[in-house]
């Protein structure tokens, strides 16, 4: 059963003279998802949802406040885990990276969904994750966090300083997959620009992101726009700016895990930090979505997605400045 849940919380503001942070007065918990792991939603073109992809390898679609939750596909009859979901606005189909059957999608109306690649310029996928859809042309761009460690293998490929993550893409017109970039650390997002001339990447362990410019005079290179605290997932907001989840790892005076949503503009500039310990406490999140005036929040390590519906600017007496990390 689907219960309701609304939470009242005070979020301390940081500011600093590069950009504005602002605290979520109303942050509700409004839906309970009966599987663990959600770790990226999406809508589709007609607004409905959101759709995300939970740790037992099912898509779940939101149906309201009276039905809930419902599964609408799975990318494998074994039913691991699904990762990252997109839409193709043109054709309705729902793109997903699944961390143990590869890339796949699935028609608008759901089910066993069609498994597209495996492997990637003779490398097997061993854990895809990121994935974004530019839906002009049609091409997918998505990550395989390491060629090394697979998803249960976590702890090892943070505490290794792995960096054999890759971006890639899929041409669903070809067939092709296509690696853009190696050699990544844990990269977990990316992001297409709304004229789909650049595709950002994030990477966790890299504490950075990443332009990859597909079209121009930089084509085919790619830049370091801005240093961050464990970057995830990214997505764009109507406006074309990024909305990035993050995460503060803290040791002093106590391990502490402070996260945040940070939007940034094409060029990496940052425009405002949400802080989100206050409902999401000493927890990491993986996403922060802007959409039809809400702001969705998400976490792998709760069973339900966040809606916060206002965000409140206030000012106080101890301002903390966030530091670029060098």
């Amino acid at each position: 059963m689907v219960k309701t849940m609304t939470k009242l919380i005070h979020v301390i503001l940081i500011f600093s003279l590069a950009y504005v942070v602002r605290s979520d007065r109303t942050l509700n918990t409004f839906k309970i998802l009966h599987a663990s792991g959600p770790e990226a939603i999406a809508f589709d073109l007609t607004g409905q949802g959101p759709y995300t992809g939970v740790s037992d390898g099912r898509v779940l679609k939101y149906e309201g406040p009276g039905i809930g939750f419902v599964e609408f596909a799975h990318a494998s009859p074994l039913r691991k885990n699904t990762i990252c979901v997109g839409f193709n606005y043109r054709t309705g189909e729902l793109y997903i990276a699944d961390a143990f059957f590869g890339l796949c999608k699935v028609g608008p109306d759901g089910g066993l969904a069609e498994q597209l690649a495996t492997s990637a310029e003779g490398g097997p996928f061993k854990w895809l994750d990121g994935l974004d859809v530019d839906s002009t042309t049609e091409m997918v761009y998505f990550t395989d966090i390491s060629t090394k460690y697979t998803f249960r293998e976590l702890p090892q490929a943070l505490s290794s300083g792995d960096s054999t993550g890759r971006l890639m893409s899929y041409n669903p017109k070809t067939k092709e997959v296509q690696v853009l970039l190696s050699g990544l650390q844990i990269p977990g997002g990316t992001g297409v620009s709304r004229d789909g001339s650049f595709v950002l990447v994030s990477e966790y362990t890299g504490h950075r992101i990443l332009k990859y410019w597909l079209k121009g005079p930089k084509a085919n290179t790619a830049e370091a726009i801005l240093s961050i605290h464990r970057p995830d997932n990214i997505k764009r907001t109507l406006l074309g700016d990024f909305w990035i989840g993050a995460n503060i790892i803290m040791q002093q005076p106590a391990p502490n895990t402070i996260p945040q949503g940070v939007r940034i503009n094409e060029s990496g500039k940052v425009l405002e930090t949400i802080n989100l310990d206050g409902i999401f406490r000493n927890e990491t999140i993986a996403e922060v979505q802007e959409f039809a005036g809400s702001y969705y929040v998400v976490s792998i390590r709760r069973n339900s997605v966040g809606i916060c519906k206002c965000f409140v600017e206030e000012m106080v007496e101890s301002c903390w400045v966030l530091g670029m990390i060098g």
